[in-house]
């Protein structure tokens, strides 16, 4: 079994010693000597970390089978971002363990499924919030009179589309001459015919 214990401390001030002394007793308990250690000192609030980085690496070259943390607010404050890493551990098929607050992922603990839906469950619950914020603003903003999406840039062709429609040229032909795709000149086509 290939184990990452992941080490974080906020500040310089502050020293992963003692995360580091427990985890090791922990892996040796359960008999596994394979194992590397990531850390880092920052802030548990930045989605990227050095020592964190460096792990979700490993993780998605199938390096690890495990990943030992001290407490689960080690690995990151935001549920966003946690629930995207465990999501994405366990897509790899990598167990998460936080010994002190009984979590553990692996597939020899039956509990494992219940503690990763209940996760899992709360993450969606934030995404549909957000999704539900994000989609009330596009509404207000359409109530407003906003245009959504990227602006077109067929509208400067039109001129030159309105000479050759003009001229008898088919759709085909001013596709062709200006080097459109056939629906785009179709559609400036269109734009002409009813103006």
């Amino acid at each position: 079994m290939k184990v990452a214990i992941y080490l974080r401390v906020s500040t310089d001030r502050q020293t992963t010693d003692s995360q580091a002394v427990e985890l090791r007793e922990y892996c040796a308990r359960r008999g596994w000597t394979n194992v590397t250690e990531y850390s880092d000192t920052s802030s548990g609030a930045k989605f990227s970390r050095q020592g964190l980085d460096a792990l979700m690496r490993s993780v998605r070259r199938h390096r690890i089978d495990a990943v030992v943390a001290y407490k689960l607010d080690r690995l990151g404050r935001s549920l966003p971002h946690l629930a995207q890493m465990i999501g994405e551990m366990t897509a790899h098929r990598v167990a998460v363990i936080i010994p002190a607050q009984g979590i553990d992922t692996s597939a020899s603990n039956p509990a494992s499924q219940l503690q990763l839906n209940i996760l899992m469950a709360v993450a969606e619950f934030e995404r549909e919030i957000i999704r539900e914020r994000v989609n009330s603003g596009l509404r207000a903003a359409k109530a407003r009179g906003a245009r959504l999406g990227r602006p077109s840039t067929l509208v400067k062709h039109l001129p030159r589309v309105q000479t050759l429609l003009r001229s008898g040229a088919s759709i085909s032909a001013i596709a062709r001459e200006m080097e459109l795709a056939y629906s785009s000149a179709h559609k400036l086509a269109s734009i002409c015919s009813r103006a």
